[in-house]
């Protein structure tokens, strides 16, 4: 079922807040790389507006992730059973260098996920 318009205003400001979160990104510097006015950032946040498409496929690229990120609740919401492991998950999910780590089971506990991080690091000799 598709969602409302409330619902999609929701959802990007989640995605939106949670991805500036895990880059260290504020609002300020958000606006500057998107071209867009610090209050047009503070609308999407405060779930009072949506960006244009072209300014969505700006987001998804300068954070390497897909349109759907912001637009989509994901089929596989809730694909850990772990709570603390979706979070860690969710982390790794917009870091490059792990996105491999999606291969991986769904029963997959946290101290899998940090050894096969572990063992990726190390490989790329970044232990």
């Amino acid at each position: 079922m598709p969602l409302s318009t409330e619902e999609m205003r929701k959802l990007f400001s989640q995605r939106l807040a949670q991805i500036m979160a895990e880059n260290n990104i504020n609002q300020v510097e958000l606006s500057k790389i998107l071209e867009v006015s610090e209050s047009t950032v503070g609308k999407w946040l405060l779930e009072k507006a949506m960006p244009r498409m072209g300014v969505i496929q700006k987001l998804a690229d300068h954070f390497h992730v897909g349109k759907s990120y912001f637009l989509e609740e994901a089929p596989n919401e809730g694909y850990y059973t772990d709570p603390e492991v979706a979070e860690y998950a969710n982390k790794l999910k917009n870091n490059p260098d792990m996105r491999l780590l999606f291969d991986a089971a769904e029963d997959m506990t946290k101290d899998d996920i940090d050894y096969v991080v572990d063992l990726i690091n190390r490989l790329k000799g970044n232990e």
